[in-house]
């Protein structure tokens, strides 16, 4: 078979535009290269060696049923049916324990290597799922960013290093939090979908696809502007598959993982830290956490399913020697109404817990406790502790990155990481 002119240009157009042939984060180089000279982001971050890896629990998981205030009498009053009863919760102080469902994090939490800040919201809290996604990822308050605080982070370490694996989703859609104008980064479903897709009908056309994309590459003029970029971008593209390919074979996870994509997508960045590819920023998402109705039957297994999950990665990063490098941080978009709703479930609601753990951390609770009898108008939580402080700590005392100039203004640092 062989292919006009016409039929190359519209392949590699397709190649280069839709990310057919090679990973996303390629197609898309030319787009970071021209937001460069537009005057994009170079944030510079310290490469310490630390890895964040970010869960987002989507949803607006309910922080009342993770972290249970099992003695106040008004949480029994507000949830009479969906209250968690004292003898079941996982104790950790005189009024706060953990829901059953997270037993396999209590270890974590009796080795001190895991922190709960309690009253995460922001002002004004938005209840709508996608106005309060880009507000906790964009920083902006009114829900219309485009550019995500770990986007911000991340620009300039990608393009300057020239390799993709400094920040990368698990998962099939990029982020808004890791959204940038001018750091592409990887979303890659699985280890195995990271590489030269094949041809439909034989390994002949997977070839001549490859050869399709590197000669439109190949004939681009050599002084045009972005030249070297995309020279760069060809060969870091052929190197990075061979790496990432090279690890997948060589890593043996040290325990077993649970079944499922979460437990699955955390193992890849397991495997990611482990084998040295540079990871500075790993995000995975779990969601299903909209418990309108039927909360007894589904927040708790989505609450094991991340508990073991994020159990499995501890263990085997510790067991590798990486666990000192890695903190792990979660955030949902809200939390549920304090009183349970005739549906067997809780409607959105605002300020919640969130984790952060790893060895690094300096375990215990922080922020104010839940206060229900001091609710706003619709019955919901106020928030006592902003979530850009909780932000400000991670890069500030972790990433070793400058707080003030990402989150665009200046947090109060929280004391769940020490300071250098």
């Amino acid at each position: 078979m062989q292919l006009t002119r016409r039929m190359m240009i519209q392949d590699g157009l397709l190649v280069v535009s839709a990310g057919m042939i090679m990973p996303a984060v390629f197609s898309r180089a030319v787009h970071a290269a021209r937001a460069i000279g537009l005057g994009g982001s170079a944030t510079t971050a310290v490469a310490s060696g630390h890895a964040l890896i970010v869960v987002q629990m989507a949803g607006g998981n309910d922080g009342l049923n993770t972290v249970v205030p099992y003695a106040d009498s008004l949480y029994r009053q507000a949830r009479p049916t969906l209250g968690i009863a004292e003898n079941e919760v996982l104790l950790l102080n005189d009024r706060l324990g953990l829901h059953p469902a997270l037993k396999a994090l209590k270890t974590l939490w009796d080795n001190g290597h895991m922190a709960i800040v309690e009253g995460v919201g922001y002002p004004n809290q938005s209840l709508s799922h996608f106005q309060a996604m880009d507000i906790w990822q964009t920083l902006d308050l009114q829900g219309r960013g485009s550019q995500g605080w770990l986007g911000h982070y991340v620009a300039g370490l990608v393009d300057r290093d020239g390799h993709p694996f400094r920040a990368l989703d698990v998962g099939t859609e990029l982020p808004l939090a890791l959204q940038s104008i001018s750091a592409p980064v990887p979303v890659i479903p699985s280890a195995t979908a990271y590489r030269l897709y094949p041809g439909a009908h034989s390994a002949a056309e997977t070839r001549l696809r490859a050869q399709v994309l590197m000669n439109l590459y190949n004939s681009y003029p050599q002084a045009a502007p972005y030249a070297a970029l995309l020279e760069s971008t060809v060969r870091d593209a052929q190197a990075s598959v061979q790496q990432l390919q090279q690890a997948n074979v060589t890593y043996h996870p040290s325990v077993t993982y649970p079944p499922g994509p979460f437990a699955t997508g955390l193992k890849l960045l397991a495997e990611v830290i482990c084998q040295g590819l540079g990871l500075r920023v790993g995000y995975i998402t779990l969601g299903g956490f909209d418990t309108h109705a039927r909360q007894q039957q589904v927040q708790p297994q989505l609450l094991q399913t991340f508990a073991e999950g994020i159990s499995a990665l501890y263990q085997d990063l510790s067991n590798h020697g990486k666990a000192d490098d890695v903190v792990i941080m979660t955030w949902s978009e809200f939390g549920r109404r304090v009183a349970e709703n005739a549906s067997g479930g809780t409607d959105h609601g605002t300020a919640a817990p969130l984790f952060v753990i790893g060895n690094a951390v300096s375990g215990g609770i922080y922020g104010e406790p839940p206060d229900l009898g001091n609710l706003d108008d619709v019955g919901n939580l106020k928030y006592t502790t902003d979530f850009r402080s909780v932000y400000a700590t991670v890069l500030d005392r972790w990433l070793g990155a400058p707080s003030e100039t990402i989150l665009g203004g200046r947090f109060t640092i929280q004391g769940f990481l020490p300071a250098a």
